[in-house]
């Protein structure tokens, strides 16, 4: 089997800015936002990190803009006449934010990381993008203690750098079932984080060899308690296995009850006869979301 076509050419162009024409209205009070002033410090510290992206040129070499327009703007008040863009090679059907790959977590680690290797002092990332200098810290060392595997389970996740302070707590193999737990629940917070870790038994947990004290908890109270966590993990498992098959049977069940109801002679029947029944199935039926 071939490559299957590239959506963009595989090296940014450098397009002038004049030749760039932006697809939606910019939102009132940009220019004064927290988010825009990190832009314009970040494009005038470190210069521009992620591309335009742009559509394919019409007849007249105008580019339509597909993702960027914040930093399209900051690029102009910067005085910057040409930018760095990644062009679309095929037709955009739907917009282009519904197909881009937001920038996780551990994608920003490695940023920042191949930063300071290159020789830019956190300090200055601080201030190009207006943090304070101990989140930068926090973004840099944050797969420090992570194993491998936990840290591809969030390669794709958008969590807080002060997650990893929490993990590097645990063992290895205790890292992975909780950050499995956490990526199903799509509870990636670190009270979370802590609610398992205050679970996890003692053998679990890097450098502790005696069991732990918690004020108000007795030793009887923190076993019952790891216990229950541990039961309810597997019984989370277990409906996570069957949630597909669950919510599937749930929309074939709407679907044949909102037909049965629509037929005059069974509404009759199940109003004089059966009301609960009735009740449950209308409430079935005008259910607008499935998976809540």
């Amino acid at each position: 089997m071939g490559k299957p076509p590239l959506g963009f050419l595989p090296e940014p162009l450098s397009l002038a800015l004049s030749s760039i024409l932006p697809s939606r209205k910019m939102p009132d009070g940009l220019l004064t936002s927290r988010k825009f002033k990190q832009i314009i410090a970040s494009v005038e510290a470190i210069g521009l990190i992620e591309p335009l992206s742009v559509g394919k040129p019409n007849r007249d070499r105008q580019y339509i803009l597909l993702d960027g327009h914040s930093r399209l703007t900051a690029l102009k008040q910067l005085g910057f006449e040409t930018a760095p863009c990644l062009v679309a090679l095929d037709d955009e059907s739907y917009t282009y934010n519904n197909r881009v790959n937001r920038l996780s977590s551990i994608q920003e680690h490695v940023m920042i990381r191949r930063a300071v290797e290159r020789g830019v002092k956190p300090e200055r990332l601080a201030k190009a993008l207006d943090i304070d200098i101990s989140q930068i810290l926090k973004k840099l060392n944050l797969l420090d203690g992570i194993c491998p595997e936990a840290a591809e389970l969030l390669r794709d996740q958008v969590f807080s750098a002060n997650l990893g302070a929490v993990l590097r707590k645990l063992k290895p193999t205790r890292q992975v079932e909780c950050v499995e737990l956490m990526v199903s629940a799509n509870n990636l917070t670190v009270a979370y984080a802590q609610a398992l870790f205050a679970a996890t038994p003692s053998n679990m947990i890097v450098g502790e060899t005696k069991t732990r004290k918690m004020a108000g908890v007795s030793a009887d109270q923190m076993a019952k308690m790891e216990r229950e966590m541990g039961n309810l993990q597997e019984q989370f498992k277990l409906a996570e296995q069957s949630y597909g098959q669950d919510v599937l049977n749930l929309v074939l069940a709407k679907g044949y009850l909102t037909k049965l109801m629509a037929n005059d002679a069974i509404l009759r029947h199940l109003k004089k006869h059966h009301p609960d029944v009735l009740n449950e199935f209308d409430a079935i039926a005008s259910m607008a979301v499935l998976d809540k």
